[in-house]
């Protein structure tokens, strides 16, 4: 049944859930990440990414509001903590990185739900307590409710 929960201890942890995703990602693939505020957002991106073969330092985009890197798939890395509107979306042509060759991350994905596809996965972060961190897994259609038992059993 969904939605499911995960427990981090750790940012270590956190990175290594997101690390055992990478492997189940195809081109076009969304990830809405949402809850509070230094709750585990960035710290699951850079798993992802070290889990496509991104060796570099991944930090949020909150001031260019999209970051790219180059991989086994290109991550397509967004925040959209500071849009005003989903029109900041459209003018940058999200389509061509939501729908195109790579995998596409966005941080405070609730902000711009409307424009998210029929199918993609929302994680949603709540801080526990300094380190511990609980992951409320929200898969949006049948191939994400596919990965996300696959995933889970990593």
């Amino acid at each position: 049944m969904f939605p499911k929960v995960l427990k981090s201890a750790s940012s270590n942890q956190t990175q290594k859930f997101a690390k055992s995703l990478a492997k189940f990602l195809i081109p076009g693939d969304i990830i809405s990440l949402t809850g509070d505020l230094g709750a585990g957002k960035t710290c699951f991106t850079q798993g992802l990414a070290s889990g496509l073969g991104i060796d570099l330092s991944i930090t949020s985009p909150t001031f260019n509001i999209l970051k790219e890197y180059q991989a086994r798939l290109p991550l397509y890395h967004f925040d959209a903590y500071r849009i005003e509107s989903v029109n900041d979306f459209f003018e940058i042509g999200y389509e061509e990185y939501f729908f195109g060759d790579g995998v596409t991350v966005v941080e405070w994905g609730d902000k711009i739900k409307s424009l998210l596809s029929d199918e993609y996965l929302e994680i949603e972060f709540k801080r526990i307590d300094d380190t511990t961190r609980e992951l409320l897994i929200v898969p949006y259609g049948a191939r994400w409710k596919n990965i996300v038992e696959e995933w889970l059993k990593c």
